[in-house]
């Protein structure tokens, strides 16, 4: 019997009692891990293929240590310039052992949490009044002298009246700041 499992965003083929190298996973050494990703099973002549992944199949691990891989050389060199440079990295990996491959007969459900979508900027307590100023429909109207203004002048207005916050104020936040004063 055989799987293929996706494992630290990388897809292996694994059997029973396989040694694998993957890269660095967050698991003591001694610990045993499951992955559900499997994407395929092969039980001889039978394969069953998922869509994107088997449901009620996992594969049973066990980490038997961490280590680095060999050392790769990355050299860079432009000829006539004088451009030499020599790099060297190593990859941290985990060795892990396929303890058991298969199908249970429940599928454990993970809870589905819904994400709130908040929001990060919030807006300063006199945008905030500006605002809802603006919105309400009971709220005096703009007159047609403060619309025919410039910002500035309208900013310069909103100073002398005491109206807090309003530099960063929109025309239209600024005509409904003052007509609510």
């Amino acid at each position: 019997m055989y799987a293929i499992v996706e494992i630290a965003g990388q897809q292996f083929k694994v059997a029973k009692d396989q040694k694998v190298y993957v890269h660095r996973l967050d698991a003591k050494t001694g610990s045993k891990i499951s992955f559900d990703q499997v994407l395929l099973l092969g039980d001889g002549d039978k394969v069953t293929v998922g869509a994107p992944a088997i449901a009620n199949a996992s594969v049973e691990a066990k980490v038997v240590k961490h280590l680095k891989d060999d050392k790769v050389i990355v050299f860079k060199k432009k000829r006539r310039k004088g451009y030499r440079v020599k790099n060297g990295h190593r990859q941290s990996l985990t060795e892990i052992l396929i303890e058991s491959i298969g199908t249970s007969a429940k599928k454990k459900a993970a809870p589905a949490e819904k994400v709130e979508k908040t929001n990060v900027k919030a807006k300063p307590a006199a945008k905030k009044e500006a605002a809802k100023a603006a919105t309400k429909k009971t709220a005096a109207k703009p007159s047609a002298d403060l619309s025919s203004k410039t910002v500035a002048e309208l900013k310069a207005m909103a100073k002398e009246s005491g109206v807090s916050g309003y530099t960063s104020l929109k025309k239209a936040e600024l005509i409904a700041a003052l007509s609510a004063k």
